[in-house]
């Protein structure tokens, strides 16, 4: 009978072993799939209970670095919400957002039935939409072609030169417009005339979109680049191997590296497609090129800043927002279709 003693000793230790080396590296290796301790379930695997019980353990590490972030955003995201009652109010700053006279959906009736309503509205999405599709691709096409520079110092200089643009402020850069663009500006010097384009309605959207181009595109671009030094190099190397040439290597191998990055990209811009800021084009403003100038922004800061009308100027700022958030899910829903359930 020892022998039989032996050999369930020998099992046992053999056992005991294995169950520690499972509970060493886990399964497959993965030291977060711990099935010999309680605590290291996997989070997606554990139960509601054993999720707050691991909170109450942890309690600590949630106060540290959860609880600043929160009060952050209640103070200084949703208490200010607060204010989206004066766009339902006569406003009057002695009576303050709870004292003043309730007048509901009379602002939004007055905008919609404004005659500039649909000018400011269709100016609006115009900018938008012109500069999504004039501005979207380009840093894209800017990082892919940085990528193909192999020489990290020529790559650095011409990074440096690329960023510098964003650092300069929006005042500034209007300036720099309206100076080139004069009737004695440099670009009429160049092309021997003497127009005055910014008095051109027509001519106001692609100032507008190209000077914000050449601003933000090189910035805008980092990402893209970041993506693509992270990029498969193996991938490249078969590539080069089975005989791509350059374009099939950016169509094949980098752009699916940064996909999902574009898309995460155009879903953000295109959600934000009529939150244009006022600064810039109230600053390329003039009386003659109002009719392609004026957007809904800008129309808010003149009408609550200049004219004091807060009421009115909230509806018309909280009609802005609403369509935005209705852009955002209509554009992320698509997304979601034409990716593979991939989006926000």
């Amino acid at each position: 009978m020892w022998y039989v003693v032996v050999e369930k000793k020998e099992e046992k230790r053999r056992l005991a072993y294995d169950k520690n080396a499972i509970c060493k590296d886990g399964p497959d290796h993965e030291p977060h799939a711990d099935p010999c301790t309680p605590g290291n379930v996997p989070a997606g695997k554990r139960t509601a209970a054993e999720k707050l019980q691991y909170v109450k353990k942890n309690w600590q590490l949630y106060v540290f670095f959860l609880l600043p972030a929160l009060l952050l955003t209640i103070i200084f995201k949703y208490v200010p919400m607060g204010g989206v009652l004066i766009a339902f109010e006569d406003y009057n700053v002695i009576d303050g957002v709870f004292g003043s006279k309730w007048v509901g959906l009379e602002y939004f009736r007055r905008f919609l039935a404004s005659p500039d309503f649909m000018n400011y509205l269709v100016n609006t999405l115009k900018l938008s939409i012109y500069g999504l599709l004039w501005g979207f691709p380009i840093p894209i096409i800017l990082a892919l072609l940085l990528n193909q520079i192999r020489r990290a110092g020529i790559r650095k200089k011409i990074q440096l030169l690329i960023y510098a643009p964003n650092f300069i402020s929006v005042i500034v850069l209007c300036g720099m417009v309206r100076m080139f663009l004069s009737p004695v500006g440099p670009l009429n010097k160049l092309i021997g005339s003497d127009a005055n384009w910014m008095t051109m309605p027509a001519a106001f959207r692609t100032i507008y979109i190209a000077s914000g181009i050449w601003q933000t595109a090189g910035w805008a671009s980092i990402m893209y680049t970041a993506a693509l030094a992270n990029a498969s190099k193996d991938l490249e190397e078969a590539a080069v191997v089975d005989g791509a040439n350059i374009l099939q290597q950016i169509w094949y191998v980098q752009l699916p590296a940064i996909k999902n990055i574009i898309v995460i990209q155009f879903i953000l811009q295109a959600g934000n497609i009529m939150s244009i800021g006022f600064e810039k084009a109230y600053a390329l403003q003039t009386d003659m090129n109002l009719p392609a100038s004026e957007i809904l922004s800008t129309y808010v800061y003149r009408i609550g800043l200049l004219n004091g009308d807060y009421g009115y100027s909230t509806a018309v700022g909280l009609f802005n927002s609403v369509i935005n958030v209705i852009l955002l899910i209509f554009v992320n829903w698509v997304v979601k279709k034409l990716n593979d359930g991939e989006g926000l």
